[in-house]
């Protein structure tokens, strides 16, 4: 790998040189500044961004924390958030929290540490003090904050559209997975999903979830059908939780949909593949991670009279865990 030294002794110049012509910073004559980047291209040389960032106080770094990368589902925010970065000539720096505060704390002094000029989080825990005191451009992602710019789903209407899914497909007996308290769009979909069923005068059932984590689906979905053996209906919490619904619901013997119909959140990429394929409601996490860069930069920018707050629409996906309406007739 090319060093700037490489580059200064290929084009018959200092390495002082070199950094100028690199960060745009003092006068450099024009056949000179040919010479530095022909060594350039012909060495292939790409300058290390962190030490750019710390010549120049200003870097082209990002911070992206996560909860869970084994959930398909934050892949592809990232991917948005990746794709519209890297248009706009910035780099990302991720890391996976695993839902743990201190593990998210010491990635965001990592990010610091590497001179990012701002993050984009899927915290957990927004409203710590952890954020409330970081010096940078901050933009919550499939999260929601009171004072910082957030991009997120229409959780509620989300929640609403899963339970008339499962009302329209006839079942009776109704089970809804709450998930973590303290993530607002997650309770956003309860809401929606409750307020469903209780102006169709169901009876449903609660089980609650303190996490997303694929770690813990399995144990959840067994305790949900020990709890509830008779339940017909189940609006799970993601994608992972309802696809660790269907394998114990055909483990204790239930078909799916027409002993029990399951609907799931995210529209993870797997979600087609499987058999039965399963009903669920998408959120467009590419294009969510992708308006989240865009406000970021906005916000790098010092860009003023822009939309803080962005959500975006939901939409139900049927597939094969629930009913037709023609079936139910």
């Amino acid at each position: 790998m090319a060093t700037i030294k490489d580059v200064a002794r290929q084009a018959g110049v200092s390495v002082a040189t070199v950094s100028r012509v690199l960060n745009s910073a003092g006068y450099v004559h024009e056949d000179t500044r040919k010479k530095v980047e022909d060594a350039i291209l012909a060495l292939d040389y790409s300058p290390n961004e962190v030490a750019r960032s710390l010549y120049k106080r200003k870097s082209k770094l990002i911070g992206l924390l996560i909860p869970d990368i084994t959930n398909p589902y934050f892949p592809q925010i990232a991917r948005g958030v990746e794709d519209e970065m890297r248009e706009n000539d910035y780099r990302i720096i991720i890391g996976n929290s695993d839902e743990n505060e201190q593990k998210e704390l010491e990635y965001l002094q990592t990010f610091t540490q590497n001179n990012v000029v701002g993050v984009i989080t899927l915290t957990n825990n927004p409203d710590t003090h952890t954020y409330t005191s970081i010096n940078l451009p901050v933009v919550f992602l499939d999260r929601t904050s009171h004072d910082k710019p957030s991009v997120y789903a229409d959780g509620w209407q989300g929640g609403k559209l899963a339970a008339g899914a499962i009302i329209a497909g006839g079942s009776r007996e109704v089970t809804v997975m709450q998930g973590p308290a303290h993530v607002k769009p997650a309770q956003d979909r309860y809401q929606g999903a409750v307020h469903a069923l209780e102006e169709a005068g169901m009876e449903y059932h609660v089980i609650q979830t303190s996490s997303f984590s694929f770690h813990n689906v399995d144990k959840l979905a067994t305790n949900l059908f020990d709890t509830y053996p008779s339940t017909d209906g189940i609006i799970a919490s993601n994608d992972l939780a309802a696809i660790a619904v269907i394998h114990e619901a055909v483990r204790r013997g239930r078909r799916v949909p027409e002993d029990v119909q399951i609907v799931g959140f995210d529209d993870i990429p797997i979600s087609g593949l499987l058999s039965p394929a399963l009903s669920t409601i998408r959120q467009p996490a590419y294009e969510m991670g992708r308006a989240a860069a865009q406000l970021l930069i906005q916000l790098i920018d010092n860009k003023h009279n822009m939309e803080t707050y962005i959500q975006f629409p939901v939409e139900y996906i049927e597939r094969n865990t629930t009913r037709k309406v023609a079936q139910n007739k």
